[in-house]
């Protein structure tokens, strides 16, 4: 996940979650980070402009998903406009992201609670 934090060093006038700088440059060269990158929340307000334009921001800097947290639809709308459907190296590095979650546990939390319970009442 992205920061809107400017790094002046390498790119002063953008934050990292908008600089080619600090995406192509030094995470995915330098790095060398093949994984999914998304943005932290485009709706926090901590970049410049509308949602549209942070959002295309966001995927001309390199990142793979914009993250909209508010649930306001005409701002999930404008994200949507603008944000590309998965395809190419994006969409491998989305489900290879996907493929890495492990099946639910389904442990039975109570059984859990009374052995971990008994555990502690050994003196």
């Amino acid at each position: 996940m992205s920061a809107h934090v400017v790094y002046s060093a390498i790119d002063p006038a953008n934050p990292a979650t908008t600089s080619e700088k600090v995406v192509r440059d030094i995470i995915r060269d330098y790095i060398g980070f093949d994984g999914l990158l998304m943005s932290d929340d485009v709706s926090m307000n901590a970049l410049a402009g509308d949602i549209e334009t942070r959002a295309r921001g966001i995927i001309g800097a390199g990142l793979d998903m914009v993250l909209h947290c508010h649930g306001i639809m005409e701002e999930m709308l404008a994200v949507a406009r603008v944000a590309p459907v998965l395809a190419g190296d994006r969409l491998r590095r989305a489900n290879a992201a996907r493929a890495a979650f492990t099946p639910p546990d389904t442990s039975d939390e109570m059984a859990l609670r009374e052995e971990f319970g008994g555990m502690l009442a050994i003196s």
